[in-house]
């Protein structure tokens, strides 16, 4: 049998889901030629939390550090995370932007996109595909992964069998909340590898104590790359750890081809950083917490987090464990979406409101009421009609692909924000993050006026992916 590849998330996943995406450039500088020898298939270092932190917290500039990763790494390919038509943002984008944004992701060096929509919305994707497709890029299409009376094994397979024909170079069965369990693993791994063509990853967290158990069965059942964080940015709500797997796998027949003592000096190099965000309070002790609950609930760990910090800014921490409860039912309210960026804050946030309000759907927030519309797709399963008039009334729904009815908007921002930017990649940050973006180009004008290393003090977030 082949052996397995490894997919390493510390640079992405691993420091998003464990230090709120807080790592610098220049902490990562030093140590990428080293991690680019160990042997790695592939390093996850761009997209998902990575642009708008970088923006928001950081004061760096994404597309420069991609450039300076990318001019460092020659042996090994990088990846990157894209939300279909949402890119790194939070709501749909014009098909001029989603295609301006691949393109240049692809050209400041990204060599594979890991691309999902949050409901698995096939048309959500197309116009990504053939995006990463035509500027040569490795387009691996993501399903996101959930439990439910309609995403039943079946349901995966028609879903990797319609991403395949799209054009997908491989397939990645994204379990953003950990919640795959080891069996449920080898059944999904044997039965999809049974009926692609192309190569098979597995992403989930150890936020519910599972993973490294999921891990092995699906490599058992034939599973071709694992997504792994070296240790320091693994476990908890992070990815389980590079070494641990690699020393297990070694003692099998599919052991990976991983220079295990170039992981020791990664992992020696990335301790003393972890310890300084955990002094700081950035590296919050629960994220490191076993959650079984997650399994029964299907929250992923970032979104336990959002949940807390919602209920303590309303003085009602106590009722936590009613909302993970009205968690599940608002869920299936809504037709089962996943819970992954964005619907994750979105049905969280629900979730609060009607236990909060002692009714529910009595407040509901302007994007539910467009995800109830149809404007972010296609729900896995028909929303229920005694919420759905709850919450639209007589409101039209519509049927379209969402992005069928937006229009070109590059030029227009191009407009808007011409004296601030020098290039398409700025004029792209503008438009993901508009009121972000717009400060950094400002700062980087003047920059006596920005805080001298970027850091802010206080604010946290949270992204779930």
């Amino acid at each position: 049998m082949n052996r397995v590849k490894i997919t390493e998330t510390a640079l992405r996943d691993g420091h998003q889901s464990l230090i709120a995406t807080r790592l610098r450039t220049k902490d990562i500088l030093p140590i990428i030629e080293k991690m680019d020898n160990a042997g790695y298939y592939s390093m996850e270092v761009w997209g998902g939390a990575t642009f708008d932190a970088c923006l928001r917290f950081l004061n760096e500039d994404p597309w420069e550090r991609l450039r300076e990763i990318r001019s460092r790494v020659k042996n090994t390919k990088l990846q990157m995370l894209l939300r279909g038509q949402n890119l790194l943002g939070y709501k749909h984008y014009p098909d001029d932007v989603v295609e301006a944004f691949i393109q240049k992701s692809i050209e400041n060096g990204i060599d594979i996109i890991r691309v999902f929509d949050a409901l698995n919305d096939i048309r959500n994707l197309e116009t990504s595909v053939k995006a990463i497709k035509k500027a040569g890029a490795h387009c691996q299409c993501a399903i996101s992964y959930t439990t439910s009376k309609v995403h039943t094994l079946d349901y995966f397979v028609e879903l990797a069998k319609a991403m395949e024909k799209l054009g997908a170079d491989s397939i990645c069965i994204k379990d953003m909340a950990g919640i795959l369990t080891p069996i449920s693993a080898y059944g999904l791994v044997k039965k999809l590898k049974d009926v692609l063509n192309i190569p098979l990853e597995l992403h989930t967290h150890s936020t519910s104590g599972i993973g490294s158990m999921t891990y092995l069965k699906a490599v058992e059942a034939g599973v071709d790359i694992i997504d792994t964080a070296i240790s320091p940015f693994a476990e908890g709500t992070s990815q389980p750890a590079t070494e641990s797997m690699v020393l297990t796998l070694k003692e099998g027949e599919r052991a990976p081809n991983i220079n295990v003592g170039l992981l020791g000096e990664i992992a020696d190099y990335f301790k003393p950083i972890k310890e300084k965000f955990r002094k700081e309070g950035i590296l919050n002790p629960k994220v490191m917490d076993v959650e079984p609950k997650t399994i029964i609930y299907k929250v992923p760990g970032g979104m336990l987090s959002n949940l807390l910090s919602q209920l303590k800014s309303a003085n009602a921490e106590y009722k936590y464990e009613e909302v993970l409860r009205e968690v599940p039912r608002v869920r299936e309210d809504l037709g089962f979406p996943p819970l992954v960026t964005p619907l994750s804050q979105m049905v969280g946030t629900q979730a609060v409101f009607n236990v909060l309000s002692g009714e529910r759907y009595k407040m509901v927030p302007k994007e539910i009421k467009e995800y109830v519309k149809g404007l972010y797709g296609r729900s896995p399963a028909p929303i229920n009609e005694e919420i759905k008039n709850k919450i639209i009334g007589n409101d039209e729904v519509i049927t379209v692909r969402p992005a069928d009815l937006l229009g070109p908007e590059i030029e227009k921002y191009k407009e808007e924000i011409k004296d601030l930017t020098t290039s398409m990649e700025d004029i792209l940050s503008y438009i993901l993050f508009p009121q972000v973006a717009k400060k950094f180009f400002e700062d980087r004008l003047n920059p006596k006026l920005s805080d001298s290393n970027g850091e802010e003090k206080v604010h946290y977030i949270y992204v779930t992916m």
